[in-house]
């Protein structure tokens, strides 16, 4: 395993992400099953380090892109820029609604109707989030999971104020359908990686990539997929696990993301203004973390020396190249009459 490689890909925000979730989930089982009993105020509380995260690292983003306009003109910076603030604004609707879930779930003072009302905003303005995505060549994970999820939402929020007495398994319909099409494209990476893996004319290290992909969607599909199922089982009473066994697969799941965002790649440098990957970041500002792991992690220097070094042999070859066709010229040539023979008519 390549230590550099698997940091040089590293996303530290699905990292955060899905390491809060995870905590939260646990947190969230264990007062379920009044394991616990502290407030909501306090599960949530890897919720809000997240969200404070978000826009702590969006305003200081936003004050090193007002304060330094040069920076403006760097590479992509307005599109990442403007990613971020979109990004920040979708988080600010997804506070709102962990707010008013967390209060609901403390004092049951609010419809559920209310609460869902920004994450049914968030999912529709995620459906243009996402088309801006495709046309900047961005990615769109989260405003891809609202877009799809909208009809889940409504039908979450009608029955926990059981305006309808649908059995939960017809209330997760919509989830249902998700989990069907993404199966389908876990089944085809499987199929891609048996077949890429019998090919000779793939190189080793695509080959690798392609059946790591396939092993990580199987351990994060399935697993989800089989929580759902107890989830629905559970809420209409057809078995009777604690919620803590049945938020097992679901931790699984999350682990598989947290592993998987050390090869991610993506994210966006202008949080917290770094304008530079994460990693590049910290072991420039703790020079001493270069020597302790001894490694280089300066990718500008290796490209250049790489260059520098195709350039010589490119002029070795040049050189020795010339060399063959003055040997070539200057060796006696035969002259070969051409023959012409013609067809009868």
């Amino acid at each position: 395993m390549n230590l550099k490689s698997i940091f040089q890909d590293f996303n530290p925000s699905k990292f955060l992400v899905f390491t809060c979730l995870l905590v939260f989930c646990l947190l969230f089982s264990l007062r379920l099953d009044e394991t616990i009993s502290w407030s909501y105020w306090v599960i949530f509380l890897p919720i809000w380090l997240w969200n404070f995260l978000v826009l702590s690292g969006a305003i200081v983003g936003s004050y090193v892109w007002w304060k330094n306009p040069h920076y403006r003109g760097e590479g992509d910076s307005y599109i990442q820029y403007k990613a971020m603030i979109m990004c920040t604004g979708l988080h600010m609707l997804l506070l709102m609604f962990e707010i008013l879930a967390c209060d609901n779930l403390e004092s049951n003072n609010h419809s559920w109707i209310l609460v869902f009302i920004p994450l049914w905003f968030m999912s529709i303005v995620s459906i243009s989030i996402c088309i801006w995505s495709v046309k900047n060549e961005r990615a769109f994970e989260m405003e891809l999971f609202c877009s799809v999820n909208i009809l889940q939402f409504i039908f979450l929020a009608l029955r926990l104020d059981e305006i309808f007495q649908w059995s939960w398994v017809i209330v997760f319909i919509p989830i249902w359908i998700v989990m069907c099409v993404t199966l389908i494209g876990l089944l085809y990476a499987i199929v891609l990686a048996i077949i890429l893996l019998k090919s000779p004319d793939i190189i080793p290290d695509q080959r690798r990539g392609n059946i790591s992909t396939a092993i990580g969607y199987f351990f994060l599909l399935v697993p989800l997929l089989v929580f759902e199922i107890l989830l629905a089982n559970r809420l209409d009473n057809t078995n009777h696990f604690k919620f803590t066994a049945i938020s097992v697969p679901l931790l699984l799941s999350l682990v598989t993301l947290i592993c998987l965002s050390f090869g991610s790649k993506g994210g966006n440098h202008w949080w917290f203004g770094i304008r530079k990957d994460f990693c590049q970041f910290v072991l420039g500002v703790c020079p001493f973390l270069q020597e302790y792991g001894n490694i280089s992690y300066s990718l500008h220097s290796n490209d250049s020396e790489n260059d520098s070094n195709r350039g010589e042999n490119s002029h070795d070859k040049a050189s020795t190249s010339s060399k063959k066709k003055e040997f070539v010229t200057d060796q006696p040539r035969t002259v070969v009459s051409v023959l012409s023979i013609e067809m009868p008519d």
